[in-house]
């Protein structure tokens, strides 16, 4: 299953680095998103670096996911596409 990281976990004040909101290709409720609470996260770069997670919540109405990633990525990592696995 593909997602693409669409932004950092935010609040007003502060940002968490290694925390991503993640949109999910054909997941578009609540419900179904939080059925993929648990499964492996695994971005890998053009240079082959590799970071791996997990999706920690829901986030939303519309079927985006919170994802927990071992490192933080850089800025340019955003727009481009992480596999949900098992």
């Amino acid at each position: 299953m593909i997602g693409r990281i669409v932004s950092y976990r935010r609040s007003r004040h502060s940002q968490y680095e290694r925390q991503y909101v993640v949109s999910v290709e054909g997941v578009s409720t609540k419900a179904a998103a939080a059925k993929l609470v648990g499964k492996s996260v695994v971005w890998k770069s053009t240079s082959g670096k590799k970071a791996v997670g997990k999706v920690s919540a829901a986030h939303g109405n519309n079927g985006a996911v919170r994802v927990r990633l071992s490192k933080g990525l850089p800025g340019q990592a955003l727009g481009t596409a992480v596999e949900i696995g098992a």
